[in-house]
């Protein structure tokens, strides 16, 4: 089997009320999906801040209040912004993998009782279906040596490490918890291992002082 390959089709400036960012758009030869780099400043170099975020319509355009991935992705783009540089690599790998229409399904039995988890395996998926060698080959195409990834999920760690891209950091990225998406926040700390505390207040982090891997 060949080694998947990412080709950079584009590139256009895109002004953020963060700033102004660089969004790359690529093609590849694993899927037929269109995953996208969001940049700022420099990035062809060491320690590099980074986000693999993976597509949320709900939470990010609808800004459904079920999850935390919206909240995720602003913060994300702000934190980047007050580093002055860092990537976020935006992959359409919607609903853990599954695709949208399996997870509004999983909602409605999320609604039913059963958590996240659960609800995807009784649709016949898995609990993460997620991949990350495209990112991988992202994050090498734009020049990143090494970074300080912005995570809470302790397997993208893994899954990037095993693509070959040397993680030096983690920068916690957490939401607010409320009466919505608790459950959800829950079943990731029980049950995917997430690094969450799940405090109801959001916090802010030290870039200068980032947590160890």
């Amino acid at each position: 089997m060949l080694k998947p390959a990412v080709s950079q089709i584009t590139r256009t400036r895109i002004p953020t009320a963060y700033g102004d960012f660089q969004l790359c758009y690529y093609t590849n030869t694993l899927d037929d999906k269109e995953h996208l780099a969001f940049y700022m400043g420099t990035v062809a170099e060491e320690d590099v801040l980074v986000r693999i975020h993976s597509e949320c319509f709900t939470g990010d355009v609808l800004g459904s209040m079920r999850c935390d991935c919206g909240e995720q992705l602003d913060r994300s783009l702000q934190f980047i912004a007050n580093h002055g540089s860092g990537v976020l690599v935006y992959l359409r790998q919607e609903g853990r993998g599954i695709g949208l229409l399996q997870k509004l399904r999983a909602y409605n039995l999320q609604d039913q009782g059963h958590d996240t988890v659960d609800a995807n395996l009784l649709l016949g998926h898995g609990a993460d279906e997620r991949d990350y060698a495209l990112a991988a080959l992202i994050l090498e195409d734009l020049g990143v040596k090494s970074v300080l990834l912005m995570t809470n999920n302790p397997a993208k760690i893994s899954a990037l490490k095993s693509e070959g891209i040397h993680v030096n950091a983690r920068i916690p990225i957490e939401g607010t918890v409320n009466p919505d998406n608790e459950s959800y926040l829950l079943t990731k700390a029980q049950r995917m291992d997430h690094l969450l505390q799940l405090t109801p207040f959001s916090h802010s982090v030290d870039l200068a002082e980032p947590y160890d891997c």
